[in-house]
């Protein structure tokens, strides 16, 4: 295995350059650097280039002389046919790296076109998703015994009931806060009793769903993606296509189904604890009695809250699954691509999330306000 090496003679005002040796990565001088800085010194007279002596050429020795050359080819080269090959491969793929700058007053469109098409791309496959879902509910009405009801079990549990802890804690917080927060703002007023209204409406309408839905998808959501992460790099989806059992009936459908029903459940249970923290800081901070608080309540929230509240729970449980199949399912086999989908699907779910919540503050702004 020979190092690559440059030999020069003088003739008649001309220098010839005899290049020999493996002009490979592994074999070439370093740091490449001081390398390129003599053949550029060469390149600076009247050279005749021969490439005969060469043993091998790869990419790395290709790009080096291409660039030493000006990106162009020398007037006098004598090279084997083989190389040749090599350089105009080197050449093509400098020329595209080349016109790949895109001038400074397109960045930022291209950059806003990039990510228009990613979230094009991404909204097609979550589209295919859905279509493939429907297919395999089709199916499963015609062979009842298929349903996949261990896995919509087990991620119903892991879904719905291993989060009912944190989402109380989280519920109980947010209502003591808000229940302290207005009452500073109420008493100036002297609207105490208006407590009530504002805690329900805003718990039960609003900050109930959404809480659940962002405590949830950082919660189960990269805990999803993050399993069919793990499933493509360890290439068990591939071995479920192999034995042809269907990824979205096994794998998809029991998860978006599992926290479409736990969602509502778990915005009820949310919501409940929100009031009851708000209750008992507007308790402790304006003597407001327990019992009036749960007297009035049904009285200014009407029911249709609950109903809009439990609707937006379904709608992001739905949501929140199928972003986070969709992104585990685009997972590459290497640990990097993982810890970045996982991330994505966390940070596009929320996003989603908060979307579609104001396109239903919108839908439903005549319904459910109190009189």
């Amino acid at each position: 295995m020979a190092v690559a090496l440059i030999n020069t003679v003088e003739q008649a005002g001309v220098t010839h350059a005899r290049l020999s040796g493996e002009w490979t990565l592994a074999r070439l001088p370093q740091p490449l650097a001081l390398l390129e800085a003599q053949l550029r010194a060469l390149a600076e007279r009247q050279v005749f280039w021969n490439l005969d002596g060469i043993e091998r050429l790869d990419s790395v020795g290709a790009f080096l002389l291409w660039r030493v050359w000006g990106r162009q080819w020398p007037a006098a080269l004598v090279i084997p046919p083989a190389y040749r090959h090599v350089l105009e491969r080197a050449s093509g793929v400098a020329a595209l790296d080349e016109s790949r700058g895109p001038p400074e007053r397109l960045s930022g469109l291209l950059f806003i076109g990039r990510i228009g098409m990613r979230a094009i791309k991404d909204l097609l496959g979550i589209v295919a998703l859905v279509g493939q879902m429907v297919l395999d509910i089709l199916y499963l009405c015609a062979h009842p015994r298929d349903i996949p009801w261990r896995e919509f079990s087990a991620n119903l549990y892991k879904s719905g009931a291993q989060a009912l802890p944190v989402t109380a804690l989280v519920g109980f917080l947010i209502g003591i806060v808000l229940s302290y927060l207005s009452s500073l703002q109420l008493k100036a007023f002297g609207a105490d009793i208006y407590i009530v209204n504002l805690l329900g409406v805003s718990i039960v309408r609003e900050l109930g769903p959404v809480l659940v839905a962002v405590l949830v998808a950082g919660r189960s959501g990269s805990a999803i993606t993050a399993q069919i992460g793990v499933m493509r790099v360890t290439e068990e989806i591939d071995a479920l296509a192999t034995m042809g059992v269907s990824r979205t009936l096994r794998i998809v459908l029991p998860k978006v189904a599992a926290l479409a029903i736990a969602m509502p459940l778990l915005v009820i249970w949310c919501s409940a604890a929100g009031i009851i923290g708000g209750m008992v800081s507007a308790n402790l901070q304006m003597d407001l009695a327990y019992g009036f608080f749960i007297d009035t309540l049904p009285k200014v929230v009407p029911v249709a809250n609950v109903w809009i509240g439990m609707g937006k729970g379904f709608a992001f449980g739905i949501l929140i699954a199928l972003v986070a199949c969709h992104f585990g399912l685009r997972v590459k086999p290497n640990t990097e691509s993982l810890s970045s989908m996982t991330t994505t699907a966390v940070v596009t779910a929320i996003t989603v999330v908060i979307v579609v919540d104001a396109v239903f503050a919108i839908l439903t702004r005549n319904l459910g306000m109190p009189g």
